[in-house]
């Protein structure tokens, strides 16, 4: 049965000036976060631009990879997230730090594994990617540099995700905002070369991001070793706890599978663009980068949502959870909305930003209008689908995915971008975005999550 709320107690819930400063506590520095760890992309992709669109899809192509990566990473750090919730609103800081000391070690043996992947088979996966002949070898250049931070880009996952959980939102922004002066400053040097430093273009690019979150990794690590927000790592506390791991993997795997599923549906419908020519994905890609400015307010409400939800079931007040993750989700609608009016107004200056191609910059204007009319449902995915994972419910989000994903864009895209060329392949992202967001609002007004252990 649904959850519902007197009258009197819905009324309240929506205006109590408390529980919106709560949400914009939570949501606004996340916000910050999201737009720094944005930045490391579009700050990369700014930088090659004036190298030419192959740079540009060699940069995105290597990107899809490096995403697929991290989709183990975020895995854990979903769990470590739901559960430092739960153990923080129940105020069990043991439990707590269990759970992040355990999301440590697995993000460490996660961080080998990729980084030996992706050192031995970086130009193979270029060549799975369709990348064009002359995007192969500076993409595959990028994929290997980067992969060698991978377990601290693990670290840095997981620990932004424990403070997180424990409703810690700042720290992770400070430290983003230094991941990316680090990138800025050292991608500068060495993509352009000035002075003593060697120019190495799209390779230099990787090193900056590499050098970024690479350092990103070791200050959260560093955080948590000192203490924070009631989270402290032990080195005589990491080691094995089968029945902890059992819990983040019961929340995890789930999650990781329904990031796998994603990445590698992304994946395909980028193969799907890319065919289309190496200017329709420069054209792509940058019009992605544009869009992932609305995914800043999103997340930020999607983290509340995460945090509020998890924290509200372990203190054993359901329908506290249910009001909070509706508010950030209204929250979320206002500012993406008005995200989407600046993509319908200003599509063409915000890709001439990024590159100098005339041909490129007009195929991506559509593309990015076109996403405008979707803002609302993107925002009612990314933030009942927030609240869903605080709740641990992961396999609910993973059963959405894959219906939006793999039953709707992908099959409409090859449909489409026949006749539309990359018109159609972001009209079936619109379709997509638009069944993903009304199935997660189905499964959040159902209130089965609320009673799911975890």
């Amino acid at each position: 049965m649904p959850l519902t709320f007197p009258p009197a107690k819905r009324f309240k819930a929506r205006l109590a000036p408390e529980r919106t400063q709560r949400v914009l506590a939570l949501a606004l520095p996340a916000v910050g976060e999201q737009l720094l760890n944005m930045a490391v992309g579009l700050v990369d992709t700014f930088m090659v631009g004036h190298l030419g669109a192959s740079a540009v899809a060699a940069v995105g192509l290597s990107n899809q990879a490096i995403m697929l990566a991290t989709t183990f990473f975020s895995a854990v750090a979903t769990g470590v997230t739901a559960l430092v919730a739960r153990h923080t609103g129940a105020r069990e800081p043991a439990g707590a730090n269990g759970i992040l000391h355990q999301g440590y070690l697995v993000g460490a043996l996660l961080g080998v594994i990729t980084t030996t992947l992706a050192l031995a088979f970086a130009g193979p996966i270029m060549t799975v990617l369709r990348a064009p002949a002359d995007v192969v070898a500076p993409g595959a250049s990028y994929l290997r540099i980067a992969a060698t931070i991978f377990v601290s880009a693990a670290w840095l996952f997981i620990g932004n995700a424990a403070l997180r959980g424990a409703g810690d939102t700042r720290s992770p922004m400070k430290i983003m905002l230094i991941v990316n002066l680090v990138n800025i400053i050292v991608a500068y040097l060495f993509i352009y070369g000035p002075g003593p430093f060697p120019k190495w273009g799209v390779a230099g690019s990787a090193l900056g991001a590499a050098a970024g979150r690479g350092t990103g990794g070791l200050l959260v690590t560093a955080l948590l070793w000192r203490g924070r927000a009631g989270l402290k790592l032990r080195l005589a506390s990491l080691a094995p706890d089968p029945a902890q791991l059992r819990r983040i993997a019961n929340i995890g795997l789930p999650a990781g599978a329904e990031l796998l599923m994603m990445r590698l549906g992304m994946m395909a419908y980028v193969t799907t663009v890319a065919a289309l020519g190496t200017q329709a994905y420069a054209a792509h890609q940058l019009a992605l980068q544009g869009e992932s400015l609305a995914f800043m307010p999103g997340f930020g409400f999607a983290t509340a949502a995460t945090t509020l939800v998890g924290q509200g079931l372990g203190a054993g007040d359901p329908q506290r959870a249910r009001a909070d993750g509706y508010l950030a989700r209204r929250m979320a609608i206002i500012l993406m909305v008005a995200m989407g009016v600046i993509f319908f107004v200003f599509a063409g200056p915000i890709i001439d930003i990024f590159i100098d191609d005339p041909e490129v910059v007009r195929l991506g204007i559509w593309p990015l209008r076109l996403v405008a009319f979707s803002q609302p449902a993107l925002a009612t995915m990314m933030v009942l689908s927030g609240g869903l994972r605080g709740a641990g419910d992961t396999r609910a989000t993973l059963a959405i995915t894959a219906t939006g994903l793999w039953g709707v864009r992908l099959p409409l895209a090859l449909l489409l971008t026949g006749p539309l060329g990359l018109i159609g392949a972001w009209i079936a992202m619109g379709v997509d975005l638009q069944v993903r967001g009304l199935g997660m609002w189905l499964r959040f007004r159902s209130g089965k999550w609320a009673r799911i252990r975890v």
